[in-house]
C-alpha cells in the first residue's frame, strides 16, 4: 500500500475511520460490536493501514479505548489521529481532553490532534491557540482541523501553521474542490478526507431494499441521497 513517512511512522494513503466503533448514538443504527471493531482494526493493520482516525466523541471514548487495547505494543506501527469535539476556548480544558484521549489510546503522544468542528465560531482562535500550545510543549506531534471552511482556516493560520484538514469528499460530494482544496494546496495543508464512499452509497451494494431494512435510527434511512430517484 502506498505510504509516506511522517515523524518516523509510515502513513498509509488509505486510513481507517472508526466512527462506528462501540457506538450507536451517531445515526448508523446497529454500529459495530466491540468484537467486530477489534477484527476490523486488526485486519486493517494486517493490510498495511497505519493511519487510524478517531475522536473523543466516537462512542464517548469507546472508539479510542478499543484502538488503544488493540494496538498495545504495536503502537509504533500506527499513526494516531484523534479530535477534540468543539473549538474549546480554554487551554486547560483542551489539555485535559488531550490527556484523556492519550490515556484511552494508551500512548504518550498523539500524532495528530484536531479540532473536530468549528463550534462555537467565536472561539476558534482561542481553541486553535490551545492546540498550538500543546504542540509547542511536545504533548502532540501535529495539529489539524476538521470541517473548517477557508475563512476559518485563514483565521487559524494567522496563529499557527495547520498540518491538515479533514473535510467530507467523494465522487458525488465534490464541494471542497472549488475553494477548500486549492487553499490547502496553496498553503501546504495536508488533506485527510472522510466519507470517500459516501457512507456506503458508492460501494455498489446499496439498494432501496437494503435502505428500507436499516434500523429506524440509521440516518441513511432518511438521507436524500439514499432515497429515490437517487437510489433505485
Amino acid at each position: 500500500m502506498r505510504s509516506v513517512e511522517v515523524n518516523g511512522t509510515r502513513l498509509s494513503a488509505i486510513g481507517l475511520g472508526t466512527w462506528q466503533f462501540g457506538s450507536r448514538e451517531w445515526g448508523y443504527g446497529d454500529d459495530y460490536a466491540r468484537e467486530e471493531a477489534v477484527r476490523i482494526l486488526e485486519r486493517a493493520l494486517e493490510l498495511g493501514i497505519t493511519l487510524i482516525d478517531t475522536a473523543e466523541i466516537y462512542g464517548f471514548g469507546e472508539s479510542e479505548r478499543i484502538i488503544g487495547r488493540v494496538l498495545g505494543e504495536r503502537r509504533k506501527d500506527a499513526f494516531l489521529a484523534t479530535k477534540v469535539f468543539p473549538a474549546m476556548p480554554l487551554a486547560a480544558i483542551v489539555e485535559q481532553r488531550g490527556r484523556r484521549s492519550a490515556a484511552r489510546l494508551q500512548t504518550d503522544t498523539i500524532d495528530l490532534y484536531q479540532i473536530h468542528w468549528p463550534e462555537p465560531d467565536e472561539d476558534i482562535e482561542e481553541g486553535w491557540g490551545a492546540l498550538a500550545k500543546l504542540k509547542e510543549e511536545g504533548k502532540v506531534r501535529d495539529i489539524g482541523l476538521s470541517n473548517f471552511n477557508v475563512a476559518q482556516m485563514e483565521r487559524c493560520r494567522r496563529i499557527a501553521p495547520i498540518t491538515s484538514l479533514q473535510p467530507p469528499y467523494s465522487a458525488i460530494s465534490p464541494e471542497v474542490e472549488s475553494e477548500i482544496l486549492p487553499y490547502c494546496r496553496q498553503h501546504n495543508i495536508g488533506v485527510i478526507v472522510y466519507s470517500p464512499m459516501k457512507s456506503g452509497l458508492l460501494t455498489g451494494k446499496m439498494t432501496k431494499e437494503r435502505v428500507a431494512a436499516f434500523p429506524q435510527d440509521d440516518f441513511r434511512k432518511r438521507a436524500p441521497a439514499f432515497q429515490e430517484p437517487q437510489l433505485s
